[in-house]
Order: C-alpha cells, then structure tokens, then sequence
C-alpha cells in the first residue's frame, strides 16, 4: 500500500536535487535568444473578405460545354487509352469505368473560362475542349453561345475561344512576376457543374514541374480547392486580376486533396498571342538534353553547390552546338534569369520565339562564361528526353571490376545500330559489382558513353580514362539507359 507513496517521494527527492545540481555547473550561452520583453508586431492581420471581389470579376468567368464526336467505348478499342479526352485521362485515370461493350458513345466535358477581351476572346484549357465538335458557354446570367475554337496548344494546355458577342465582361491579367508564395489567391469555376463556385487558399510554391508532357509551364502551385470542372478557370490575386488559368491537381483519389496547379497567366497569354495570330505556337529550342545536378555531382565537377542545368547531351548542328556548348557544361542563367535546377531551363527557353538571342550564363570546369546562342525551333522528336533506346544486353565480362565498381564489356556491330551509336561509341555495363556503382543506380546493360567530357568507346578507352581515379574520388559517368542519356556521379569504392 506504500509502494505508490515512495515511489513519489524517492521522484520528489531526486526532483530536489536536480536543480541543485544544474546551478552548480558554469552558465552557458543560450542555444536560441530569449523571448522578446513586447510581443513582436504581427505580419499577417485579419482574413480577407473576398465578397467584393467576387461581384466584379465573377460575371467575366463563364462555364465551357465541349461535346465530343461519337466514339465507340475507349478501353475495348485502344486499351492504353490514347483517344480518350485528356479531361477524363486526367480526373479518372486508366482505370474510369466505362459501362457496357464496345458501343457509340458522346462525350461531353465541363469545365471553365474566362473572357479576356470585350469582343469575345476567352481562355480556357486545352484539355478541356481536345477534341471537341462543339464548344458552348454559359454566363452568369444564363446567356449561352457557341464558342468557336481559334486554336488550341496541347504543351502548355492553353486553348482560346472567341463567342460572336460585344461588350461582354472581361478579366485584367496580372504580372505574373509579381506571384509570390504565401499570397491569397481566388478560384471561381464550375466543379462538379456546380457553376461560378468560389473558393481559396493561398500560393504554396511557384516554379513547379509536373509532367515531362508540360516542361514548358513553371506552375503555380496552390492549396485552393480544385475539382473536376474548375479546369480553365481563373486564379485571381486579391486585385482581382488573372495570376493563372487553373489546370490540374495532384489527387489519389480523384478528387482534391490539397495541391493543385495553375498555369501561370504570361505563359498562357504567350500561347493565346501566337495561337490567335497563327494558330498554333512555337518555342524556342537550344537543343541540349539537361539533367539536375546532384551535391554528389556538384562535388565531381568542383562546384560550391548544385545550382544549375546539367549538359548531357548537345544534339548535332543544333542552336547550342553552333555556339559552343558542351557535355558537362552547367548552365546557371538564361538572359540574366537564373537557372536553379533543370527543370527551370525549358520554360525560360520555350518562351522565347525561334531565332531570339540568348545569352547563357555557363560553368566549364570551374569558370564562369558567357554563351551568345540564336535559337532554333522546337522539333518535338528532339525535345523529347527518352530516346526510347533499351538498354544493351550484356554477354560474359571480358575483364574485372574498375574502381568505380562495375565490369564492362565492348559493344558489337549489331549492339550500336539497334542503339543508334557510332562505331566506336560506348561500353556496356555488364555486372556491377561495388557499392559506389550500385549506389548510383548502375545497372547491367546500361551503356557508359564517357567519362567527364572523355568520350569512350572501347573497355581499354574506359580503363585509360579511369586509370587516375582514386578511392572516395567522384567521376561523372555519361550513361545511356531506358531513362536517356544522363551523367551518373560515381564514388570510387574506399576499400
């Protein structure tokens, strides 16, 4: 019956020494300052009222009914789905249920717009109205119109529309520089059909990347509540200006789940431009194949950090080749603008027209440079960074593991033209066999095409490039796998 007692006193007791003990050591600098005497004046007061907001730009935001000509049932006709709408692909995923078999079907997709001119011109998304046979619009106070589609532009997922009608509502676009993370931002749109709903979040990050498909638009990331319908419409600044056109969300569900994207308004207006003026749009291209640069990479090449885009590859007769850049070159800027990892490089470049002058800040092995390059125009084979090339099927090694890890084994004939190679290009990875290899994500039948800027085509080139390699140096391998052609930062094994 005493035991609970004691045990309390015995913690009592110990709890009377402890201070005893601590005053007794020598007074120590705080690891953080001490509170503030007066609490710090707040940053943020208050929450917004966007009532007013919402009365004078929500007339200028319309619903988008696009109808789709009949087709026959998507997932017994093409099982991956290549002619399905790019709204449903995005919302449903491979496996959205289609009832029934293989059968006549209309499609019809919702989502939203925006008009952005007095006489008509509205902006919505280009999966939205992909496909379509017929395109209305509906306003707020019920008029509806045939909307006529001037053209529609899949990489930056931008179509604008014009209605035959005058004097209509419109948006003001904002400088989309001036988007910051952290500030409020308004959608109105029409989820679910559930038309000229509002709601609100604030920025979470700008800049982001989603899709190989979409390099070319540095999204505007969001915690607003998006859903199916909200695509194409407005994300607007508490100014009550277009900062971006809403186009995707990230959802395992389907539905929203806190993330979503839009497309930031400079981007989407430099689609609208072109697509108005020659229907289509085109890109600038500097035709390189770019990678992030790793601290493990960083190090190799003796960097102070891993800013920048990665040089992999640089495609024959192409702008950058006619102005002298190189593998292993990391481009830092872009006309002044810096590149902080690589997928800052293709929207900075896309947006520039065909024949535009570039300046590009560059680091060549530890020196800063200056490249003046002439645009070419963006080849979408070229662009594209998997070149589709399967790896090499690698037979018995002819020799032991190097000091990076792995055995490698020379290619024959028939090897290089399935690969698309030279003649005296590249050695395949037959076993790998240290941890530094491993460790970078080597695998048999990968093919190294160099070592730093050294381009190798034999297992005795291979050997001679890294006979001055140490324990614990990194090299830069350039590596051909299923995933492109990248430089891998390799680590030599310690022992």
């Amino acid at each position: 019956m005493n035991r609970p007692f004691q045990t309390l006193t015995l913690a009592a007791a110990l709890a009377a020494l402890i201070p005893t003990a601590c005053s007794a050591q020598s007074p120590s600098t705080p690891i953080a300052p001490p509170p503030a005497a007066t609490p710090a004046a707040p940053l943020v007061t208050g929450l917004p009222d966007f009532t007013g907001l919402v009365q004078k730009v929500g007339p200028a935001v319309v619903s988008v009914t696009a109808e789709v000509g009949m087709r026959r049932n998507a997932r017994e006709q093409d099982p991956d789905m290549e002619n399905v709408p790019e709204i449903f692909r995005r919302f449903f995923g491979p496996d959205m249920p289609f009832p029934g078999g293989p059968q006549q079907r209309r499609g019809v997709s919702q989502g939203t717009g925006f008009f952005i001119s007095q006489d008509g011109y509205l902006l919505t998304n280009h999966h939205v109205v992909e496909g379509a046979d017929t395109v209305k619009v509906r306003l707020n106070d019920r008029r509806e119109f045939t909307a006529k589609v001037i053209g529609s532009d899949q990489p930056s997922d931008v179509a604008l529309l014009k209605v035959d009608a005058k004097d209509l509502p419109y948006l003001r676009v904002a400088n989309a520089a001036n988007t910051k993370p952290g500030q409020w931002v308004v959608a109105i749109g029409s989820p679910f059909g559930l038309d000229h709903s509002v709601t609100a979040g604030i920025v979470s990050a700008v800049g982001r990347t989603t899709s190989a498909e979409q390099q070319y638009v540095p999204f505007i990331q969001t915690d607003v509540a998006i859903n199916q319908g909200n695509s194409g419409g407005p994300l607007l600044n508490t100014s009550g200006e277009v900062v971006g056109i809403n186009s995707q969300i990230f959802s395992r569900s389907g539905g929203y789940m806190g993330v979503s994207f839009a497309i930031p308004i400079d981007v989407a207006m430099n689609s609208a431009e072109q697509l108005r003026a020659t229907g289509r749009v085109a890109r600038g291209q500097l035709g390189v194949q770019v990678q992030a640069l790793t601290a493990n990479g960083a190090k190799a090449l003796g960097l102070p950090n891993a800013a920048g885009a990665l040089v992999g590859e640089v495609v024959p007769g192409s702008a950058a080749a006619k102005a002298g850049i190189e593998r292993m070159d990391v481009i830092r800027s872009v006309n002044g603008k810096p590149v902080h990892t690589s997928s800052d490089l293709p929207p900075l470049i896309g947006g520039l027209a065909p024949g535009a002058k570039v300046k590009l800040g560059v680091v060549r092995d530890g020196r800063e440079r200056e490249f003046t390059v002439v645009l070419g125009a963006l080849d979408a084979a070229l662009a594209a960074n998997d070149d589709g090339a399967a790896p090499a099927a690698p037979g018995t090694p002819a020799r032991g593991s190097n000091a990076l890890g792995f055995t490698a084994q020379d290619l024959d004939p028939a090897q290089r033209q399935r690969l698309g190679l030279d003649k005296d290009e590249g050695v395949v990875v037959a076993w790998v066999t240290g941890d530094g290899a491993a460790e970078a994500g080597l695998n048999p039948g990968d093919v190294v095409l160099g070592v730093g800027r050294q381009s190798v085509g034999s297992v005795a080139a291979l050997e001679r490039a890294l006979g001055s390699v140490k324990a614990g140096d990194t090299v830069m391998l350039l590596v051909r796998s299923r995933g492109g052609t990248r430089y891998v930062p390799v680590t030599a094994d310690k022992g």
